[in-house]
């Protein structure tokens, strides 16, 4: 058996005294994590010093919409090797797993490409990353609030639409649908939501007019996610709070934040973490040039314009991001949120927005200890590297 000391777990508490505990890691002769012990306050053991490193599983990205010149929505059968090369380029940029987003589409290649997406999660193998059921993002979107989402494929919500999209598919996080955005405050949206929390699907407000009262009611309803948060939605305003505040003062309520300080300025971003430090989940927003370089790409019929990992539409309309989701931690941190709960946004708190809520502890119980990753803070700011 084989020790680590002097480890931390980004918990990602608010407490000083639970965030600064110190654990010892029990490694087995197969590689794998068998057992973790706190450490008394001062005490040194025999293992491996970590000198107060942070452990942590590899990140969980809920909303990314391809990579590799790929679209999500766009998937073909033929697509299946470059969307494997995707998801090896994924684990290698620390992330284990991912709900591919799918933003608004007709409803033929919504379909097609959530049967391609199920083909390639049933051949998942070690060293790639998982492939989660998709986020759909739309199509019962607010027109006003619709970004770069193509205003023809927007619908309003109703069960029969929902049924034209989703029949034959199973719901669920490994399964085909994960999670859902759509604007609660839409006629017909409460049957939808009320359908969709039943099939066990993630509903999450965003591209939304919703004012805080309608924001009330839709977390009250089941509604349990922000999609990238101060985006496509009213923000924080002192006599009208929107939806930010209500889902903050809840703190039952995810809070999906791209860190990359050009979707939300990082006085912003670092304000959200600190309202609701144990809700925000840090997304990626990848579209498909991550893996790319700077320049025009093609993005269903419309051009893509890439420049420091920002994507804009040829009018200047944000529509994502190019960067890793790791970089988001590395971000918030040198923003100034604690480190051990900006790890925690994109590793920890990921899992439990789709219903895993085990303590860290016990989720790294049975984890090759290579799967892991290890946070190092150096004179340069946070790094991550596998840990080994």
């Amino acid at each position: 058996m084989r020790w680590l000391s002097n480890v931390r777990l980004p918990q990602g508490s608010p407490c000083s005294h639970r965030r600064d505990r110190r654990w010892r890691v029990a490694i087995d002769g197969a590689g794998r994590i068998a057992h973790l012990e706190p450490l008394s306050m001062g005490s040194a053991a025999a293992g491996d010093d970590w000198s107060g490193d942070w452990l942590s599983p590899r990140g969980l990205d809920l909303q990314i919409n391809g990579g590799l010149g790929l679209a999500f929505p766009e998937l073909q059968e033929a697509d299946l090797p470059r969307l494997e090369e995707l998801l090896e380029l994924l684990w290698r940029d620390g992330v284990e797993a991912i709900a591919p987003t799918l933003v608004t589409c007709g409803v033929t290649p919504l379909r097609q490409a959530l049967n391609v997406l199920a083909e390639a999660r049933a051949c998942h193998r070690p060293g790639h990353c998982q492939l989660l059921g998709a986020h759909l993002e739309g199509p019962f979107l607010e027109p006003s609030r619709r970004g770069a989402h193509p205003q023809e494929h927007l619908c309003p919500p109703s069960l029969q639409a929902l049924d034209e999209r989703l029949d034959g598919f199973v719901c669920g996080p490994e399964a085909d649908i994960a999670l859902v955005t759509l604007a609660p405050e839409l006629e017909g949206a409460a049957p939808v939501i009320a359908e969709l929390r039943a099939q066990q699907v993630v509903v999450c407000l965003g591209h939304s007019a919703a004012d805080a009262p309608q924001a009330e009611a839709a977390f009250a309803a089941g509604v349990s996610m922000l999609t990238h948060t101060f985006n496509a939605m009213a923000g924080l305003h002192h006599r009208s709070p929107g939806p930010v505040a209500v889902a903050a003062l809840r703190g039952d309520v995810a809070l999906g934040l791209i860190a990359d300080g050009v979707h939300v300025d990082p006085a912003m971003a670092l304000l959200l973490q600190r309202l609701a430090p144990q809700a925000t989940v840090l997304v990626s927003d990848a579209l498909a040039p991550y893996g790319l370089g700077d320049g025009a790409h093609c993005w269903d019929e419309r051009l893509l314009l890439v420049a420091d990992g920002s994507c804009r539409l040829e009018d200047g309309t944000l529509a994502g991001t190019t960067l890793p989701l790791l970089e988001g931690v590395i971000r918030l941190a040198r923003w100034g949120a604690p480190v051990d709960q900006a790890i925690a946004a994109a590793t920890l708190h990921p899992r439990r927005v789709l219903g895993d809520r085990r303590p860290l502890e016990r989720l790294l119980v049975g984890r090759p200890l290579s799967d892991c990753l290890r946070w190092r803070e150096r004179t340069t700011g946070l790094g991550w590297e596998q840990a080994a």
